[in-house]
């Protein structure tokens, strides 16, 4: 039974994949390589999956409730109408048109990345493929930490997946040529979440609500 932890990476995707013996580290340019692999029993992905029409979600705000001063680190989910449109302009014009309130050029750049998973899942997907997001994972593993790219945070992150991955040091020396470190701990602090998921430890953030495809609007792990 393999299970994988995926993080955006420089345009492409990360995933950490556990076989029950060893962490092994795939870069793929689409999610549909990961998602076709039937070998992949469950994927936790930094991505919103649930999309709202319009407003936000409340697995998003209560993320940036619980991150506090790291609360900026949730991007807020693009609407499900945003996911039509290629450019910046065009999704500005769509959303006024809407009568919605705008999204910043920040906000945009995750829209091709979830535009890639939102044409693989679907709600049959529920116990396969889960949305996390690595600072809420951290957070409940072990607490507030340092900014990811500061030599602080990274050693922080290094410590909390020393006790799910022993051997993290030497994983992570193994991630692909030009993987930043901040990535590859982000992937594995997603994988950790896919582990609490296959052994059954489902709590997500959010209120149960599903979006117009009945994709679920939730982040794992809860508290």
């Amino acid at each position: 039974m393999n299970v994988a932890g995926v993080d955006g990476c420089r345009g492409q995707w990360l995933a950490a994949v556990f076989d029950g013996v060893e962490v092994s580290w795939r870069l793929v340019p689409s999610f549909r390589d990961l998602y076709d692999d039937t070998g992949l029993t469950v994927i936790a992905i930094d991505v919103p999956i649930g999309l709202p029409d319009s407003g936000s979600r409340a697995c998003d705000v209560e993320a940036r409730k619980l991150l506090g001063p790291r609360r900026a680190s949730v991007f807020a989910a693009p609407v499900r109408p945003v996911l039509e449109h290629t450019t910046y302009p065009q999704a500005r014009a769509a959303l006024a048109e809407l009568g919605g309130a705008s999204m910043s050029a920040q906000a945009f750049g995750i829209v091709q990345a979830v535009r890639d998973v939102d044409r693989c899942v679907t709600p049959a997907d529920d116990g396969r493929v889960v949305e996390t997001h690595p600072e809420v994972a951290f957070l409940v593993m072990g607490g507030a930490l340092a900014p990811k790219r500061t030599a602080m945070g990274v050693a922080q992150r290094l410590g909390l997946l020393t006790s799910p991955f022993p051997d993290v040091l030497d994983i992570v020396s193994a991630a692909p040529d030009g993987v930043p470190i901040d990535d590859a701990l982000d992937a594995l602090a997603c994988l950790w979440v896919a582990q609490r998921w296959t052994a059954g430890t489902r709590a997500t953030l959010g209120d149960g609500g599903r979006d117009a495809r009945h994709l679920p609007m939730r982040i794992a792990p809860a508290p």
